[in-house]
């Protein structure tokens, strides 16, 4: 996940689309759900452009794990830990609105 956040960070809204699309990672995907959502977020609460949107910042940390148990010979159990993470994106404004005095 890292290595998708490093590469999308301090892009424009668009060319993150786009980078995300062609990336060979399954968790890509996620990414761009996410980054969509931010988007639609800003325009709505926010009422910004989204061609004037950027991703100022992107993170990833890692969370809790998911414990689940395989079976293994004489009725022993094996633990299996899948790991979760934690993924934030803060997106900015290209323009910033002037107040006149």
């Amino acid at each position: 996940m890292r290595r998708i956040i490093d590469r999308i960070r301090n892009t424009s809204y668009e060319e993150s689309l786009v980078l995300l699309e062609f990336m060979p990672y399954r968790a890509s995907y996620l990414v761009s759900q996410l980054v969509v959502s931010a988007a639609a977020n800003a325009s709505t609460n926010l009422g910004l452009n989204k061609s004037n949107l950027f991703i100022s910042e992107a993170w990833t940390n890692n969370s809790t794990y998911l414990r689940r148990f395989r079976p293994r010979a004489q009725g022993r159990g094996y633990p299996i830990k899948k790991p979760i993470c934690e993924v934030t994106i803060k997106l900015s404004s290209k323009i910033v609105k002037k107040n006149k005095p």
